[in-house]
């Protein structure tokens, strides 16, 4: 497999910022790439390296803001540095809130932007490789079968074997024979386990029915029926 560089995308209109931040981002290690407007940026497919961005605050034809709401909503694996001429807490308070994980002064201090620019690749790695660990769960349980999927989703729900089976119209050692298999396919070592995993992709579940205990001589005049 290919070595992945991290890439570090730069917003800014003003071409002498984006040359100065080239170099400094390559001698840091990572990949830069540099968008004098929003457009640009958005049409640029998400990376599979970890990455982050640099805004600027003030772009001609969509606003910092409104280009960090958008990254923060379409891309949230992005993290995301805005920078500004003007330290205005306002303009501050309203980057933190629509998601922005640093705001810094021009002109940008060398080592504030590297130390925010390590910092959010950090935070990238993490939910990239947090979305891999999600899709491999989610293909683990795609190879399950029907039935497996359907036991699955009963016992994570709290059933137990017997209420499974009548449910089912199966017997309890099938039932135990398709549990044993799902929870050798989604590599779950205990049922606590399973019902992490399950929540984490978001298995449906099903509630189990509530059970009438019936006094011994009613339960036998119902079998003879």
């Amino acid at each position: 497999m290919p070595i992945l560089i991290p890439t570090v995308s730069v917003v800014d209109p003003d071409a002498s910022v984006r040359a100065s931040l080239v170099n400094l981002i390559r001698r840091s290690g990572w990949k830069p790439e540099m968008f004098a407007a929003a457009q640009n940026f958005l049409v640029r497919p998400p990376q599979a390296a970890p990455d982050c961005v640099v805004i600027d605050a003030a772009l001609p034809d969509l606003d910092g803001f409104s280009l960090l709401k958008r990254i923060a909503a379409e891309r949230k694996e992005t993290p995301i540095t805005v920078t500004s001429s003007r330290a205005e807490v306002s303009s501050i308070v309203q980057a933190m809130k629509a998601g922005a994980m640093e705001f810094l002064l021009k002109p940008i201090a060398a080592d504030l932007l590297t130390a925010a620019v390590a910092q959010a690749m950090e935070r990238s790695q993490l939910a990239l490789q947090q979305q891999a660990d999600l899709q491999e769960l989610r293909k683990r349980h795609d190879s399950l079968s029907c039935r497996e999927r359907e036991v699955m989703a009963r016992v994570v729900a709290g059933h137990l074997n017997k209420q499974v089976a009548s449910a089912l119209g199966i017997s309890i050692i099938t039932v135990k024979a398709h549990r044993g298999r799902a929870m050798r396919k989604m590599e779950a070592g205990s049922l606590a386990e399973l019902v992490r995993i399950a929540m984490k992709i978001g298995v449906s579940t099903v509630p189990a029915a509530r059970t009438h205990v019936f006094p011994r001589h009613q339960r036998a005049m119902a079998a003879a029926v």
